[in-house]
Formats: C-alpha cells, structure tokens, sequence
C-alpha cells in the first residue's frame, strides 16, 4: 500500500497500548514515517515524558508551544516535517477560556485550582478538555496528520470514552457540545482511527484484544492495523548444534563453550516459538492486519534506532493491501 495514502486514511491517529510496550516510541516511528513520504505531522504528548523528545534527538521536554523535530528526508517532497507539542487539561482549559471571551481571568481560574474543582463535580471533563483541543488542531488542519500519544491503556479506555459519558450525562450546555463534538470526530473513521501496540507475549496480547474490543464496542472508533513491538528476528539455522557449527567454521571449543552455546540456542528457539505462538494468536482473536516492528537491543531510542523502526513500520505498511489497512 502506499504509505502517503496510509498516513492520509485520517486526520487523527492515537497511539494506544498497555505501558512498556513502546508506544510512544512507535508514535514517534509513524510520524517520521509520515514526514519522510511528504506529509506535515504534529506529534501531541499528553504524559508529560521525555520519550518523543529524545528519539528525535533533542532534549528536555515538549512544551506547550510547537517545535519543530525532524525534517522529512530528501526528495520525500514539500512539507514533509514532524513538529510535536504537550498538551493538558489545564492548557485546554485555557484556551477554551479564552475563546469564550474569559481571557483575562482565565490564567487566575487555572491557578486558584478550578480544573481540580471541576473535574470532581463533572468526571471526565479533563479528558474532554483535551480531546476538544485535538479536535480544535484536527479542524484547524494545522498539519496533515495528528499523531496522539495516547495513556496507557487502562487510562486510554476512560481517556476516550470520557466524551460519550459525558453526553450521557449532561443535558444542554457547553459541556454536553464539546462532548458531543468529539464524538463525533471520534465515531468518523475520515478523522479519527486507533492503532494498538502490543508485544508479542502472552499479556500484553490479551490485553490488546480486550481492548480492542472494548475501544469498538464503547467508542465506535476505527481500529488501525496493530502494530507488534519488539519481534526478535529468526537468525540462521538453529536447528544446528554448537559444536557441529563450530567445527564447519574450524573453531575448537570446550565441552563446557558447547554446553553454554547449546542453552543459548535453546532459549533463543523457545522464545521465537513462543513469539509466533502469540502473534499466531492475535491474528486469530483480534482479525487486524498487523504491523511488525523489530527489538531495538539499545538501551534507549535515538534518531538512528528511530530511523531502523521506521524504515522497518514503512516496509510492513507497503505490504499491506488497501482493504486490510481499512479493515
């Protein structure tokens, strides 16, 4: 499939998946993918971490305010950019404050503690604040795609269903239209689609196809493919013995060499059996194409690790067909 049309299926696209297994860096992955096929991509971070920043090589935190960190690689055509930004309920709360003509006391509310006080009296309104201003940024087009790097997975669930509760909540008022707005961004699959990171074990599967489930079923988004972080690629023939591969290179090693070289190989088999195992699995429960990225063996994500992801995440979107990537 071609990746522009991919990345061009909607406007929004949330990154979501139970924590640690690489979300926020196969966020970063896709928007680099994107930028690199000519597309302007605005990367939203709403924990407050360092991840984004640093696989793009740059430090510290993202602010409030936009900046720029990647420029599409060349001859990937005009526009090709990634820019990412923090965003939070008090920031959107703000604005919101402003655009209702509330400028000049809105900074005094947001200090004296009024979001806390709200969102006791209102649950959900937080998570509403915030899916406003992204459907502010998906209305505004201020890039060719928005990239939100969603909380992990259990706080992902309320994070998304805030909005449909809260129309179920409030009758009239600007409230319940702001609730009602991002529902239906959410429900429009031009707008806004989920893809789901897991690892390819046994948990973090199940977890992935409750979800899944869960996001259809309570939220009426589309599902994306899902993308299968950290998958150990098969070496050469682990069906030889140590010795016997020693030996064809001319190498002598000791009794004891063979017998660590043997369990190596033993538990390097059992795992990618047990890899296939859960992967095989997906497929079945959870009827997705999938996306397979490899196991970075570096202690930390940087631009050239960044760059391998995706080179790796483009290669598996072009070998999708159009009718699985929209499945």
């Amino acid at each position: 499939m071609d990746i522009a049309a991919f990345c061009k299926e909607s406007r929004v696209l949330v990154i979501a998946g139970k924590g640690g297994v690489g979300k926020t860096t196969v966020a970063a992955a896709l928007a680099r993918m994107a930028a690199d096929h000519g597309l302007s991509v605005l990367v939203v971070e709403l924990e407050g971490k360092s991840g984004i920043s640093a696989a793009f090589g740059r430090r510290g935190y993202l602010g409030y305010d936009e900046s720029v960190l990647y420029r599409g690689a060349p001859g990937a055509g005009t526009g090709g950019a990634v820019r990412g930004r923090r965003l939070t309920p008090d920031d959107a709360l703000l604005e919101y404050l402003a655009d209702h003509g509330l400028k000049r006391v809105s900074k005094r509310l947001v200090r004296s503690g009024v979001v806390d006080v709200v969102a006791t009296a209102i649950p959900g309104i937080r998570d509403v604040l915030v899916l406003g201003k992204i459907k502010q940024l998906e209305q505004g087009r201020v890039a060719d795609l928005v990239i939100v790097d969603a909380p992990a997975t259990g706080h992902a669930m309320t994070f998304l269903t805030s909005a449909s509760g809260l129309l179920d909540a409030a009758r009239s008022g600007p409230v319940r239209a702001q609730a009602a707005d991002v529902v239906e961004m959410l429900s429009d699959h031009s707008r806004c689609r989920v893809m789901l990171v897991t690892l390819p074990e046994e948990m973090p599967v199940s977890e992935t196809v409750e979800a899944a489930y869960q996001l259809e079923d309570r939220v009426g988004v589309q599902l994306g493919p899902v993308v299968v972080n950290a998958c150990d690629e098969a070496p050469g023939d682990l069906g030889a013995s140590a010795a016997v591969a020693a030996a064809e290179v001319g190498v002598a090693l000791t009794g004891t060499q063979v017998d660590a070289l043997e369990a190596a190989r033993a538990f390097r088999r059992n795992r990618l059996e047990l890899q296939t195992e859960q992967i095989g699995r997906l497929g079945r429960e959870l009827p997705l194409p999938q996306l397979r990225a490899p196991r970075i063996s570096s202690p930390s994500i940087g631009p050239d690790e960044l760059a391998h992801l995706s080179d790796a995440l483009a290669a598996a979107v072009g070998g999708l067909t159009s009718e699985a990537a929209t499945r």
